[in-house]
């Protein structure tokens, strides 16, 4: 099986990983924060905007890697302050829709930049 490193132009990242892996049919997204485009600046207004901004960087990624939202099969969301579920619940699902893939939310979480939120996920996409 080869692996195959993703990095995206026009989204901000450090150093030290790629913005994804693919592996065989898999797709390994990197954990994402709500940053501006290209820049290292997250976006202004808390959770929700971050959430937001946060999944259409990584809609960005995917898309990189010939995937969709339709191929997650798996998101894991770390947010700073548990008290906020609501509010980045309400942007993921604005997003993700009514049926979305499985996920976990793990709160208290020092995030990078001082994040609010962070995402990452795993998808599937038969190779050609």
């Amino acid at each position: 099986m080869s692996i195959q490193k993703i990095t995206v132009d026009g989204l901000a990242k450090l150093p030290a990983f790629c913005h994804a892996v693919i592996a065989g049919d898999f797709i390994y997204v990197s954990g994402t924060i709500g940053t501006k485009p290209d820049s290292m600046e997250l976006v202004e207004g808390g959770i929700g905007p971050q959430t937001t901004q946060t999944l259409r960087n990584i809609e960005q990624i995917l898309a990189g890697c010939g995937a969709t939202f339709e191929d997650v099969v798996k998101v894991n969301v770390f947010i700073s302050q548990m008290q906020e579920f609501a509010a980045m619940n309400h942007a993921y699902i604005a997003i993700m829709g009514e049926d979305p893939p499985a996920r976990i939310t793990v709160g208290r979480a020092d995030l990078a930049l001082g994040a609010a939120v962070e995402i990452d996920c795993i998808a599937y996409k038969k190779a050609a």
